[in-house]
């Protein structure tokens, strides 16, 4: 699935799509946590997760600032991404992890994006510009979690 969060013309729309984009991220993690039979695996998406509730705490924070919609759930596109993982799992772990990174791609893309959005304040680029960096480093975990290390990156 190719996002197009981060191109949307308001600063406003741009926190209330990378809202919805999060509880999708989550609900795919949630079910990629129920699926997976490797234990060390599922404890580093779990991790991952972490990150992606503490997006939506600061994007709900953010939300509230500027009036926007504080989505308490995903949206449509939350079918896809639990499908592809639900899909993979009858491949095994090493498929749905190939799901998730398909995930990754678009939350990859709506952050980078979104920390060049030119009505973005300085202090929530840094938020997304953080967040971006999760992203990344979830990616590339994703794409080959026998090489990489996962450890989490305190919030700054």
């Amino acid at each position: 699935m190719v996002t197009t969060v981060g191109t949307e013309s308001t600063y406003r729309d741009l926190v209330e799509n990378l809202l919805l984009l999060e509880h999708d991220a989550i609900a795919a993690y949630e079910s990629t946590i129920s699926k997976l039979e490797n234990p060390q695996w599922k404890q580093t998406v779990a991790s991952f997760k972490s990150d992606h509730d503490r997006h939506v705490q600061e994007l709900m924070q953010i939300a509230g600032q500027i009036g926007a919609t504080q989505h308490r759930e995903g949206d449509m596109k939350q079918m896809l991404t639990t499908g592809k993982v639900a899909l993979a799992s009858i491949m095994g772990d090493n498929a749905i992890l190939g799901a998730m990174r398909t995930n990754e791609e678009d939350t990859v893309s709506a952050y980078e994006r979104a920390a060049r959005h030119a009505e973005v304040p300085a202090d929530v680029r840094r938020v997304f510009e953080r967040a971006h960096q999760d992203e990344l480093r979830h990616r590339e975990w994703f794409a080959n979690p026998t090489a990489t290390a996962a450890a989490p990156v305190a919030a700054q």
